[in-house]
């Protein structure tokens, strides 16, 4: 990511957090993001260096004017801004997206759709369906709704369906992972994933998430995962951050030290 996209990325929340959205705001920048994606003649023209920005915000009047004002105004923002590429600026809408649903929706939609990933995990026939190339991406946004209808709320299932329907280059799980991090980001939160062999309790995981809360200097939410191959300890990731004190790490690192 270059610096001009870094400034874009903040510049474009800050405008956020003078509009006032709703998920049907979300759900049309959602959409400007697929447009742009899908046309490199629109997403080129809208990350044209050359461009006067008044021109690249007069080209969103023309192609978007049919959205809601907020919306407009959202990529009226963008447009105006510098991005390293046009895949950046497609990018950039999309965060604007997931930030919109996060700032509209109350629930913990970090926490639902990280109990997506964990079903996606959990059925490997599913991961590879979504992560097909050649799938219908309506299809996959159908299956997808189908599966959590009822079980996640209205933002994280519209973050989870737009997420399946345009991965990008990342993998499924990746792609939800990164629309994680942003929630969590606009909410002021950082997110944890910790691997245990056994679940945690209520109370290690109010202490854990105190321990790391201090350290990061930002509140910490836990998504915890089960997984039988820690052995014993904790293994935590935070962005690239990996705190690793599972036995199955020790033992692995005293193999390699045997073998070396």
């Amino acid at each position: 990511m270059g610096s001009a996209t870094t400034q874009a990325l903040v510049a474009s929340a800050s405008a956020l957090a003078t509009t006032p959205v709703d998920l049907d705001t979300a759900r049309e920048l959602f959409a400007a993001a697929r447009a742009a994606g899908q046309s490199p003649a629109l997403g080129g023209a809208l990350a044209d260096h050359a461009a006067e920005p008044g021109a690249r915000t007069a080209l969103v009047g023309r192609v978007f004017g049919s959205l809601s004002d907020s919306a407009r105004s959202l990529l009226v923002a963008v447009a105006a801004e510098r991005w390293s590429s046009a895949a950046d600026l497609v990018a950039g809408i999309e965060e604007l997206a997931i930030r919109a649903a996060a700032q509209a929706d109350t629930a913990d939609v970090e926490g639902e759709l990280f109990q997506v990933t964990r079903v996606i995990a959990d059925n490997p026939e599913l991961e590879l369906a979504l992560g097909a190339r050649l799938g219908d991406a309506g299809k996959k946004g159908d299956l997808v709704e189908r599966i959590l209808q009822g079980s996640v709320g209205a933002g994280a299932l519209l973050i989870a369906r737009s997420v399946v329907e345009q991965p990008g280059e990342r993998r499924v799980r990746q792609a939800l992972e990164r629309a994680i991090a942003i929630v969590a980001a606009q909410r002021g939160r950082s997110v944890a994933t910790v691997h245990t062999a056994t679940p945690l309790t209520d109370a290690q995981r109010d202490r854990l998430a105190s321990s790391l809360s201090r350290t990061y200097g930002t509140p910490v939410t836990i998504n915890a995962v089960v997984d039988p191959e820690v052995v014993g300890g904790i293994r935590v990731q935070i962005a690239d951050d990996v705190i690793d004190g599972s036995i199955s790490s020790r033992l692995a690192d005293l193999r390699s030290r045997l073998a070396g």
